[in-house]
């Protein structure tokens, strides 16, 4: 190899090391930002008619916000419940919805209903296995989630009734609301303690609850 072809190969390898480190950076400040939105408006990270699933009391709070038709909300479902199960008292989720995608929201009155009749985590876990049959993104079918809820014991007639509940809508706007100005544009977001995760991915959630868990049972 040449002079001239190691001199490019070298500028090359230069540009790409300072794009990483200005996408490091530049994740890093946003996460800064963001947190410090959070500090700011703690009041809206988590809401007296949010669903929670574990421990009541637990000191540890994962917030996700959540899109019923995310294919990355399905796939994190198990890793959340891992969590769970490996922190039975000192970890609780707390779910807050983002309906970024259509008839998402419709969806989510269904969870909701569900909820009303004490079937809520049984309900998530149908409409997430049945996500492929009705979350087309092109051509979304929100009326066909309905049909993963056969099996559950529930009435259907009631749920539906419920599902156009005033206070379902009323719960839900909060929560658009509440995401907007938090700036929580994607799903799944999730903060643990307040603290947003330094990167995308299960193990990096993990890590951070297992950093609050630990700091938590600190004396």
């Amino acid at each position: 190899m040449n002079a001239k072809k190691i001199a490019i190969v070298l500028l090359l390898a230069a540009l790409a090391a300072a794009f990483f480190i200005g996408m490091k950076t530049f994740r890093q400040q946003e996460q800064a930002v963001q947190e410090n939105i959070v500090r700011a408006e703690a009041t809206r990270l988590v809401r007296m008619h949010s669903p929670v699933l574990g421990a009541q009391n637990a000191p540890v709070t994962i917030v996700e916000f959540f899109d019923p038709a995310c294919e990355a909300c399905r796939a994190f479902y198990p890793f959340v419940k891992q969590l769970l199960a490996q922190y039975p008292t000192q970890v609780k989720v707390v779910i807050r919805y983002a309906p970024f995608h259509t008839g998402s929201d419709q969806v989510v009155q269904l969870l909701e209903a569900a909820r009303r009749q004490g079937q809520y985590e049984a309900a998530l876990e149908a409409v997430l296995a049945a996500q492929p049959q009705w979350a087309d993104h092109h051509q979304p079918q929100p009326q066909l989630a309905w049909n993963a809820l056969g099996g559950l014991g529930l009435n259907i007639a009631q749920a539906r009734a419920d599902a156009q509940r005033p206070e379902i809508a009323a719960a839900l706007a909060q929560d658009v609301e509440d995401l907007g100005v938090l700036q929580v544009s994607k799903t799944p977001t999730f903060f643990v303690n307040g603290r947003s995760l330094p990167s995308f991915g299960p193990e990096q959630l993990a890590a951070l609850v297992a950093d609050e868990v630990r700091r938590t049972a600190a004396p």
